[in-house]
């Protein structure tokens, strides 16, 4: 058997080994938290664009939710704003929350839109003002039994999803950006792990995945744990083996499989095309959480 032939071969089997969970997840919605590397290096962006597309091609309904920290932090500081945080969350003042929605809903997620417009989808750009997506409330942080006031920060009251069920069903998809509103509509800023989390429970979502700058959840020596259980996870936290930024990643997880999501993940965003790998693979990239 030629080179050639036993590279055609090896795609015809990656095929064969996909055709199960194409057939398994036809019709069924992913919640796809997108961030870091990913949304940075070229190269990735290309490659989740082409990914989000081929899902929606093959009969999956993809919800896209994005962050962009950095960017905001970046555009702040051009307009000689200094961030300030408290326990890793942004303190939000109006002018910020101007910023934050400038960048969120206008920069980053237009960007987004355009990027897998131009690999064959058809993405809209959504806040969660769009359609009452996201209604809102003011976050208070508890720090030493004392409430801190972060401004615009805002957490999830309800999750109204009729715009996303209308998009889908005319064959869009959706990429929200993580901003709500409250009754008053002030914007609110809200971390975007937990909008992903809180969209996927309302969707009743097949998946929740979310694409991290780590290769997933990893024990004490920094070995990926392929698959991790609710109360393993707790576990690993109690012992701060899951410290930092995976933490509250892991709760949007958790609290997605309490809302009844199928299967939830965390996975490497820096590897090419890692939602299909970790989709349509048996091994996966990253680490699975589970019931």
């Amino acid at each position: 058997m030629n080179n050639i032939s036993q590279a055609l071969l090896e795609k015809a089997n990656i095929l064969v080994e996909a055709l199960p969970y194409i057939r398994k997840f036809y019709g069924k919605t992913f919640v796809i938290k997108y961030g870091g590397a990913a949304q940075k290096d070229p190269s990735l962006k290309e490659a989740f664009a082409q990914d989000i597309v081929l899902l929606n091609f093959i009969g999956i309904k993809p919800v896209v939710v994005h962050g962009g920290g950095p960017k905001i932090t970046e555009v702040m500081k051009r307009l000689g704003k200094e961030p300030q945080f408290i326990h890793g969350h942004r303190v939000t003042d109006k002018e910020t929350m101007e910023i934050v929605e400038m960048v969120l809903g206008g920069v980053i997620n237009k960007e987004i839109v355009q990027l897998i417009n131009s690999h064959g989808g058809k993405a809209v750009g959504l806040t969660g003002k769009d359609g009452k997506l996201l209604k809102t409330r003011k976050k208070l942080l508890k720090i030493n039994n004392e409430e801190v006031d972060l401004g615009f920060v805002g957490e999830i009251e309800k999750v109204c999803i009729e715009v996303l069920e209308s998009l889908q069903d005319k064959g869009f998809i959706p990429v929200v950006a993580p901003i709500g509103f409250d009754n008053s509509g002030c914007s609110y800023n809200i971390n975007a792990d937990t909008v992903a989390s809180a969209i996927a429970v309302a969707v009743k979502a097949e998946k929740l995945i979310l694409l991290t700058d780590v290769q997933g959840i990893t024990d004490e020596i920094n070995n990926l744990i392929p698959t991790l259980n609710i109360q393993e996870a707790f576990k690993l936290i109690e012992q701060q083996i899951i410290t930092g930024g995976m933490i509250p990643k892991v709760y949007a997880c958790l609290n997605a499989l309490e809302g009844n999501v199928k299967k939830t993940h965390i996975i490497d965003g820096r590897i090419p095309h890692s939602l299909l790998l970790e989709i349509f693979t048996q091994k996966g990239v990253g680490t699975e959480v589970v019931k």
